[in-house]
């Protein structure tokens, strides 16, 4: 009787770890964006390259925009890091917007900064 209650509770504690989970996954992906590409032009406010992806925050005329990049790994392995553009910083991104159009926030695939391009997604960037 013992072990089948522990086994309940495990598979309890299991469905409310799942719960909990489902919503970080469907922020993850790609579902939340719109197909077709969207370019988005400003000047870099805040870079954050930590988990669980990069971001950046970008003034476009007065409005903050949130351009998600990849997880760090992916986009340090493209070479967009910290210390290669700073705050004030002009940048264009390439990428997905949200399917919320209420939302000022994108995925990109690529951004450029200082004339240097990073393809965070280079199996995602648009043919030229």
């Amino acid at each position: 009787m013992e072990i089948l209650s522990k086994r309940f509770r495990l598979a309890g504690a299991l469905a409310a770890l799942a719960m909990l989970t489902f919503p970080a996954l469907a922020h993850h992906g790609w579902s939340w964006t719109q197909d077709g590409f969207f370019e988005l032009r400003g000047t870099i406010a805040d870079i954050y390259i930590g988990n669980p992806h990069a971001t950046l925050d970008v003034d476009v005329e007065g409005d903050i925009w949130r351009v998600e990049l990849a997880p760090p790994a992916r986009t340090i392995a493209a070479g967009f890091t910290d210390e290669v553009a700073k705050k004030g910083d002009e940048v264009v991104a390439i990428g997905n917007r949200s399917r919320d159009e209420t939302e000022k926030r994108m995925k990109a695939v690529r951004i450029t900064v200082n004339g240097e391009t990073f393809d965070v997604y280079a199996d995602r960037v648009p043919p030229s």
